[in-house]
């Protein structure tokens, strides 16, 4: 039987403003999921929802910038969502929901030691299960992704989920998620549509 899932990316403090790495319109992304999660939450036979979760004794692979050198904003970034902190937990307009949710929650870390984007590459912490796998291992009606940042962790998500579900309609919530360069989101949009990837205000 096909079942529905819901992808929520990275919806952290660090990524919202204020924080390490704060995306404009990140506060308003995380309170619009949370209420879509109380008002529709129902209709997804799975929820995942990701952290950031990086060491605090490395660069993790490069993805920290290392003084002197400055962040590129592409491929080096601040130092954001170390592993405990308050900026690796959950934005506060989600964070009493996701407690509430319990079981029906699945959180998922990436990006210990090394750069992550997509979901896909992390584990499921109460299972140990690697994204990926239980994706590619289920049947998908559909699988829609929500959260930060829309052009590198909801993107690389988006396109994870095409490639591993085998086709499964794929969708990206553009109203739920938010861009550190909202200036190429054509860009971006045309090459997520071209991979197949629908893009939805709903």
């Amino acid at each position: 039987m096909a079942s529905r899932m819901l992808i929520i990316v990275d919806v952290q403090n660090d990524f919202c403003e204020g924080g390490a790495l704060g995306v404009a319109g990140g506060a308003e992304v995380a309170a619009r999921i949370t209420e879509l999660v109380r008002r529709s939450g129902d209709q997804y036979d799975r929820i995942l929802a990701s952290q950031d979760w990086h060491r605090g004794d490395t660069d993790n692979g490069g993805h920290f910038a290392t003084p002197p050198a400055e962040p590129d904003y592409s491929q080096t970034w601040p130092v954001h969502c170390v592993a405990g902190t308050a900026g690796a937990a959950f934005h506060p307009a989600f964070e009493a929901l996701a407690a509430a949710l319990g079981d029906r929650l699945d959180v998922v870390r990436k990006g210990y030691g090394v750069p992550s984007y997509s979901v896909l590459e992390g584990t499921v912490v109460a299972t140990g299960e690697n994204v990926e796998n239980l994706i590619a291992g289920g049947e998908w009606e559909r699988i829609d992704v929500v959260g930060l940042a829309y052009d590198f962790c909801v993107r690389a998500t988006a396109l994870g989920a095409i490639e591993a579900s085998a086709g499964a309609p794929v969708r990206v919530l553009r109203s739920l998620t938010a861009a550190v360069h909202p200036e190429e989101n054509r860009r971006l949009e045309a090459e997520l549509v071209a991979a197949e990837v629908e893009i939805s205000d709903v």
